[in-house]
């Protein structure tokens, strides 16, 4: 109940703000990550639908009490907690309304475990919305569970841990719940009818985006593509 309650008011705090642009950047060269969570690098602009990032802005007394509404308690002390919310720039705001940024204005995008929770349409509109933002150079790297180890997962036997890895199929609600799975080859495929270019399945850690060592994580069965806009 308490998860649906938080899932609601953070749904409509982003449909308050499904207009909103963000048009100043701090930072030189801009760099963007989407679907943030609260794994965030520094100098980066980071956007998420979170209520962690609703209320990252909001005076610091009230950080104490969402800290336990949130879920981060299940992954960060309070003192890391507010360390992250406090010391970073965040944004809250819901992709589907798009990506609440200017055109042509980003150099670099990132976004880690993020795409799989929206549906396929959605996904592409994301994806879409990700080229309309970037510069002419700027690259964009999309992380998301490998579909193609799932499956690998899935002939081995595991198919207990597949499904809940892949799929939340144990109570998982609002955003938490995987909505659709990629291979490297689904995802190059869109990147390239969008009018990306330079499509490369990266390593873990490894590629042109900065702060790699900060942000990639569950190297395991994780999938790591980096495309280029030159337009």
């Amino acid at each position: 109940m308490k998860r649906q309650i938080v899932d609601r008011f953070t749904q409509f705090a982003g449909w308050l703000k499904r207009r909103q642009r963000i048009t100043h950047f701090p930072y030189q060269p801009v760099k963007v990550n989407i679907g943030c969570g609260l794994t965030v690098a520094p100098e980066w602009v980071n956007i998420d639908g979170s209520l962690n990032a609703l209320i990252a802005t909001w005076p610091h007394w009230l950080h104490d009490s969402a800290y336990n509404f949130s879920g981060a308690h299940q992954f960060f002390t309070l003192e890391e907690y507010k360390q992250i919310i406090q010391n970073n720039l965040f944004f809250h705001h819901d992709f589907r309304y798009g990506i609440p940024l200017p055109d042509n204005s980003v150099d670099f995008l990132y976004s880690s475990h993020f795409l799989e929770h929206l549906d396929k349409f959605a996904g592409r509109y994301l994806l879409e919305e990700c080229w309309r933002v970037l510069k002419s150079g700027g690259v964009v790297r999309i992380a998301v569970p490998d579909l193609e180890h799932a499956w690998r997962m899935y002939q081995a036997g595991d198919k207990e841990r597949m499904l809940h890895d892949y799929f939340f199929i144990d109570g998982a609600t609002g955003f938490s719940q995987h909505r659709y799975l990629y291979d490297f080859q689904m995802l190059a495929d869109i990147f390239s009818e969008i009018g990306f270019t330079h499509i490369v399945h990266e390593e873990y850690q490894k590629g042109a985006v900065p702060d790699l060592e900060l942000l990639d994580n569950r190297a395991d069965y994780t999938l790591f593509v980096e495309a280029q806009k030159l337009a």
